[in-house]
């Protein structure tokens, strides 16, 4: 293998070892399902329904509009590296630069006939980044990536009778990923490396089912798939020496690449239960197919170098979420939630790219009706990522270095806003 090949491998295989791990996951694309912890499948009778359960459709009569934004800020520590040779007092703390995304989400629902409606949603399911210091310990792993996927979902449901719905969609999605970290040079220097991948476009589908009890309201059960969808970004890298030995430039990628990622697959099963007319209670099983994301592949364009392949080893995980709505008048609705997300990576492949870890998720919000056709939803989630320790890293910090050992906490908090209207 090329020097050049190699050390490109080395920036896109590590780099992106959790670029669609959970962490990059957005679950939240409405608020009045964020502020219940995200259990939402059986409960959903909004426009949001094209993404939480399209056979959820059918609740909603003439015409509707949802438009909403969820404001997402991180705090991520790393101390380390641990290792042979590294007393205590040489271990350092280093912070992740702050950072705020911005992922939002728009629907439009239509009731055709009695028994056909139709839905258009469009939201980033997949998406944020991180950014360190570019000096600092771990940035021959990662300085900064940033991942955008955008989904369009047309989707259609079908009343089979009073209380069973069926419905089924379409994935239009497109996709950008940007990489930057820091290479070695021949060990005397070291080198910034660039990667930009845009013009992705990807397909996938969209299934879902709703039953409800004799009554319409009391007991509902809901069912929704999402399934996988294979991104192919084209990029182009560019690589800047640092300091001396221009020449080496040589050596370092560039040009233009392709590499294949995928999404994973996703089953939700949902419940929702109404203990009296006011207080209802919810809950979800989300299990993510993870393991569909074990090779990394990265192709070379200009057909000089040799496709390079990675695995990536990810396992099956699932979330658990709960959900309660108190309908404290005809306006106002007071919600809260809770959730727990089993992270997909092991121990040896988690990196600084987004360090991911099991996490509990605390909610709570509210919605108003302003009008009979006007209605507003605010939402909170505070995620706290259990603090992770890593002795058995197989991320290299860089040649001659040690391997990516260390202490990772993070802690997230997300605000959600949603304004619907009925025509």
């Amino acid at each position: 293998m090329k020097t050049s090949g190699f050390i490109f491998s080395l920036l896109l295989l590590i780099g992106t070892s959790s670029v669609f791990a959970g962490g990059f996951q957005i679950n939240e694309q409405n608020a009045r399902a964020m502020a219940m912890g995200g259990a939402f499948t059986a409960i959903v009778s909004d426009p949001s329904a094209v993404y939480y359960n399209n056979a959820a459709l059918t609740r909603l009569s003439g015409f509707q509009v949802q438009v909403g934004t969820t404001v997402i800020t991180a705090a991520t520590s790393f101390r380390g590296p641990y290792g042979p040779g590294i007393s205590n007092g040489s271990i350092a703390e280093s912070n992740m630069n702050k950072k705020i995304f911005f992922p939002s989400h728009a629907y439009f629902t239509y009731q055709a006939t009695d028994q056909i409606f139709l839905g258009l949603g469009f939201n980033t399911p997949f998406g944020l980044g991180s950014s360190w210091d570019k000096n600092w310990v771990g940035r021959k792993v990662s300085v900064d990536i940033d991942l955008k996927t955008f989904s369009f979902n047309p989707t259609v449901a079908y009343k089979l009778s009073k209380n069973f719905s069926i419905g089924a969609g379409f994935q239009y999605n497109l996709g950008s990923v940007m990489i930057e970290k820091s290479a070695d040079v021949a060990l005397l220097d070291e080198a910034t490396v660039h990667l930009e991948g845009t013009n992705s476009k990807a397909t996938g589908y969209t299934i879902g089912a709703l039953a409800t009890s004799s009554d319409g309201k009391k007991l509902s059960v809901g069912l929704n798939y999402r399934s996988e969808v294979k991104y192919e970004f084209k990029g182009t890298a560019t690589s800047t020496i640092r300091s001396g030995l221009a020449s080496a430039l040589a050596l370092l990628p560039h040009g233009d690449i392709t590499a294949v990622l995928k999404s994973p697959a996703q089953l939700v099963l949902g419940v929702s239960y109404m203990l009296t007319d006011d207080l209802t209670l919810s809950a979800d099983y989300q299990y993510i197919y993870w393991s569909s994301y074990d090779t990394l592949k990265v192709t070379f364009d200009d057909g000089k170098q040799n496709p390079i392949a990675s695995a990536r080893l990810y396992q099956d995980t699932y979330i658990g979420r709960f959900g309660l709505e108190y309908r404290m008048s005809s306006d106002l609705a007071l919600r809260c939630g809770i959730l727990y997300d089993k992270n997909p990576v092991t121990d040896a492949l988690v990196d600084a790219s987004l360090p991911d870890a099991n996490r509990v998720g605390y909610s709570a919000g509210f919605g108003y009706k302003i009008s009979e056709s006007l209605n507003v939803d605010l939402g909170y989630l505070f995620l706290r990522f259990k603090e992770r320790t890593i002795t058995n890293s197989k991320v290299s910090m860089g040649t001659g270095s040690y391997f990516m050992n260390g202490t990772y906490n993070t802690a997230a908090n997300l605000m959600s806003f949603t304004l619907s209207y009925k025509f």
